[in-house]
């Protein structure tokens, strides 16, 4: 496998994994909200990790469009 290949791979597992950890949070808030104490605003924290999903998805759609 070629470096170019293998840094393609690398940040494809990067922004998978993000998203894995964003969604999982979601899911903690869906979940639990009363459980979240720190975070008054559920709704906007939730919205917030939606946000940060969609521009890992945004990279993953670019890598696989032009790479």
């Amino acid at each position: 496998m070629s470096l170019r290949q293998e840094m393609i791979d690398a940040l494809k597992i990067h922004a998978e994994a993000h998203i894995e950890k964003h969604r999982m949070n979601v899911e903690i808030y869906l979940a639990n909200p009363v459980g979240v104490g720190e975070h008054s605003e559920v709704m906007e924290e939730i919205e917030k990790q939606l946000e940060l999903m969609a521009q890992y998805q945004d990279q993953l759609e670019i890598l696989h469009t032009y790479f």
